[in-house]
């Protein structure tokens, strides 16, 4: 029964009369008729908060945000929308999903495309997609966390942890966990992917990286790895004793209300929706969900919606201490590793991004002078994003099903707004060539 039916039952066996009755079912009706409309007026405007007196897994939900909040976002969602309106139209975006914190606050959510090419079936806020490396995140936190308990420490080395990992002359002895979770291992970039891809267990290839030949000493240099960062799920198993997905979705992922989240690809493909990988657009069928960057879950096995990930996007920026204290934050957020590779590889929005380094499984950014935090994410058919300033309590998400990189810029479309900078097109939609025209003055 409504909750005005069960007041009007109420009211009728406590004897009141009929006519007030009438009355009060008539005001709960309209009341609820004003909610409703509230409701679907809102749109892509959402504000987050967790229910007082919430438990170990409160529940967060979107409400309209109020006029006067309206009136001081410094975010254009009307122009964002009609941006991601027209991204969707390429034919090289599927799906895509899209969340936006202001302030702390969730107040934009929303899908566009398919969950499969030519399907019909639409992207909404609950579709799950892969998150990739945005994954290393997690992990990044999981260990801090379990640092800030005193149970891991991050300067002591990898060995004392007894894991697979095996380094050229015995370097697991000298690198630290730091030196894992910033990729300052002393070992080229992305060792033994190829063979992981091919199913090798990723245990044994850890042990195999000692055959190769060290680049500098561990804390020395970064290069960037997958298999030997996937230390950190056996560090987390062996301190917790229970496995790397259980662990982080009690201690990470149910804390804060993410139930889309996993670690595996049962709970990807288990989703009431999920959003099928492609590696063309529009005009190429879904892929086979590949494996092999979930059997190294720490560095790209983590699934989720768009809602969790806004979620999760929220506790980086220190909204739920009791989860992630803002010594853990600190932690993980703090640079310990210069990555002038990564400007080159994202030389397109250099006249404003100056520098970039790298944390505990985050990247950290000069963006036009101020300090951002984020990751990128890829693995066969999808990609990922998040990006946030941490002082401002303000960033965005993004996940979509296809291989193009072109839904990238919106990051920056969003920075750009937030700090009232004059507009680009980031996301190459054409419209006034002003990137076009600076990146061919570049070349």
């Amino acid at each position: 029964m409504s909750t005005p039916g069960r007041l009007t039952t109420f009211l009728r066996l406590y004897g009141r009369s009929w006519l007030t009755t009438r009355i009060v079912s008539a005001s709960l009706a309209a009341l609820s008729l004003v909610i409703v409309l509230l409701v679907g007026f809102s749109g892509t405007l959402f504000s987050a908060r967790s229910d007082s007196g919430a438990s170990h897994t409160p529940h967060r939900g979107p409400v309209q945000i109020s006029e006067a909040q309206r009136r001081a976002t410094v975010i254009d969602y009307r122009r964002l929308d009609e941006r991601l309106r027209e991204l969707a139209q390429q034919q090289a975006v599927v799906g895509l999903a899209v969340g936006v914190v202001e302030d702390g606050e969730i107040r934009f959510l929303k899908g566009y495309g398919e969950t499969v090419a030519g399907s019909g079936d639409p992207v909404t806020t609950d579709t799950v997609f892969r998150w990739a490396s945005l994954s290393k995140g997690v992990a990044g936190d999981m260990v801090a966390k379990l640092a800030g308990e005193g149970r891991v420490s991050i300067d002591a080395p990898v060995a004392r942890y007894a894991t697979s990992l095996r380094l050229p002359g015995g370097n697991e002895q000298r690198a630290t966990v730091g030196d894992l979770l910033s990729h300052q291992l002393g070992i080229f970039s992305h060792a033994e992917e190829s063979k992981l891809e091919d199913g090798a267990d990723p245990r044994a290839l850890r042990a195999e990286l000692a055959t190769l030949n060290a680049t500098c000493a561990p804390g020395q240099c970064h290069a960037y790895q997958n298999v030997a960062y996937d230390t950190a799920s056996e560090i987390v198993a062996k301190v917790t004793g229970e496995p790397y997905p259980q662990a982080v979705r009690e201690k990470l992922f149910l804390p804060l209300g993410m139930r889309s989240a996993s670690v595996t690809r049962e709970g990807l493909e288990g989703a009431r929706s999920w959003a099928r990988p492609h590696r063309g657009g529009k005009h190429s069928p879904p892929v086979e969900v590949t494996d092999a960057y979930y059997r190294v879950p720490a560095a790209g096995g983590v699934n989720s919606s768009i809602k969790d990930l806004a979620l999760w996007l929220q506790a980086q920026m220190g909204r739920d201490p009791d989860v992630l204290t803002d010594k853990v934050l600190d932690t993980v957020q703090t640079a310990r590793a210069s990555t002038p590779g990564e400007l080159g590889r994202m030389r397109k929005f250099r006249e404003r991004l100056h520098t970039a380094s790298y944390g505990l499984g985050w990247r950290i950014y000069d963006y036009a002078g101020h300090r951002v935090i984020g990751h990128r994410g890829g693995v066969t058919g999808y990609r990922s994003l998040i990006l946030f300033d941490p002082v401002l309590k303000t960033g965005v998400v993004a996940l979509w099903n296809s291989t193009t990189n072109q839904p990238a810029g919106l990051e920056f479309e969003v920075l750009d707004m937030l700090y009232k900078l004059p507009a680009r097109d980031w996301l190459a939609l054409g419209r006034s060539g002003e990137l076009e025209s600076e990146e061919a003055e570049a070349a």
